[in-house]
């Protein structure tokens, strides 16, 4: 045990602490853009720069673990942002936070899913990075939006501390993630054809610096690959210098997602113990035409006075047509969405049967976890 703890800890170290190497510039400055989501006539991209200590030795890591959470932003730093022949020029705000909505000078070729979008600091260094943007190929058929914290994965992402120890230390690869996510996730992205490659936009409530971590965990467990939108940088939104609430930012965002896919129906995954069935009650009176599922998980089912909360929230959506499915594994989902031709069917057969193997595998710290592409 001892050693199954200092090995998690050494590699949980060495995920935290190490240096964005490919968008360094001069004097340590990073340019550092996450993922961004867009269509064929609007991006959207949000990035940070900041400067960063260069020593690559055991101290500097240990220094950069409390660097990494609150690194030195570059203030008022001039970003210029070129996609497709257009060009624009932001800044950063006094976070470091930078936010870049652009259209295409030309229309982006159809066959690709993930487009670049070439980014440069221009002052006061000169540093140069890409960003990978998401665009909807033409086969897609409707946009997820789904929550991450108790949703995808057991609660803690928004503790660096507990999500650690779960990551790195806890057998990462087969006891964070809820049983059958994984399978579910890429049914849901593959679509009833198997080609859809439809949108994957996932929300969470941690804070930036956490980013990476929760890359590495998508990609160990073959989440499918899309935009991570967050909602806060430790309690301070990116867009206002001033403590702003998650539920606030996220309604948002889904508002701006739903702007930029007008004529794309959407599916909409959480769970009952953050706030979520209020907003996406909220969301389906504004496009309740739109809204082909709400899937919430079921983390408050000995709270009464919540279940009646959610049953009322259930018979509002009802009225609109709308289905909301509340459980606590992944099989109602995928049932649910087999009925509605979201996912093809022989995914729910994947699904349960590897709810049924986790189910059947106690979470026993002296039993091994499966390899990582074929664990939820």
């Amino acid at each position: 045990m001892p050693h199954r703890i200092g090995r998690g800890l050494r590699r949980a170290l060495k995920v935290i602490a190490r240096p964005v190497r490919r968008s360094r510039g001069r004097r340590g400055a990073v340019l550092q853009p996450y993922r961004g989501y867009g269509s064929d006539e609007r991006i959207f991209v949000i990035g940070r720069a900041f400067w960063q200590h260069t020593d690559h030795d055991e101290a500097s890591e240990l220094r950069d673990v409390l660097r990494r959470i609150r690194r030195r932003p570059v203030r008022g730093a001039r970003i210029r942002a070129r996609f497709y022949g257009a060009v624009i020029e932001v800044e950063t705000d006094q976070d470091g936070y930078f936010r870049i909505e652009m259209a295409p000078g030309m229309p982006p070729p159809p066959e690709l899913r993930w487009h670049t979008l070439e980014i440069a600091m221009i002052a006061p260094a000169m540093v140069a990075a890409t960003a990978e943007v998401y665009i909807p190929p033409p086969q897609s058929k409707m946009v997820v939006i789904s929550d991450i914290d108790d949703t995808v994965m057991h609660t803690g992402v928004a503790n660096k501390a507990m999500m650690l120890w779960r990551l790195f230390v806890q057998d990462a690869e087969s006891r964070t993630v809820f049983p059958g996510v994984s399978h579910l996730y890429r049914a849901l992205h593959a679509g009833a054809s198997g080609d859809e490659q439809n949108a994957m936009l996932y929300v969470s409530r941690a804070p930036w610096g956490i980013y990476e971590i929760l890359e590495e965990f998508f990609q160990a467990h073959e989440i499918p690959i899309g935009p991570i939108l967050f909602l806060r940088e430790w309690g301070i939104s990116w867009r206002t210098p001033l403590p702003r609430r998650a539920e606030d930012h996220k309604a948002v965002l889904i508002e701006a997602i739903m702007g930029l896919y007008p004529h794309m129906p959407v599916v909409l995954i959480g769970d009952s113990g953050q706030h979520d069935p209020e907003l996406y009650r909220a969301v389906a009176e504004r496009h309740g035409d739109r809204v082909r599922a709400v899937y919430i998980r079921d983390v408050t089912a000995k709270d009464a006075g919540r279940s009646a909360e959610l049953s009322e929230i259930g018979r509002a959506l009802a009225s609109k047509g709308i289905h909301l499915v509340l459980a606590a594994d992944s099989v109602a989902f995928a049932e649910h969405a087999v009925s509605l031709g979201l996912i093809a069917p022989d995914a729910l057969e994947t699904v349960a049967a590897r709810v049924a193997e986790r189910e059947a595998t106690p979470d026993n710290p002296d039993v091994q976890p499966q390899d990582a592409a074929d664990a939820d």
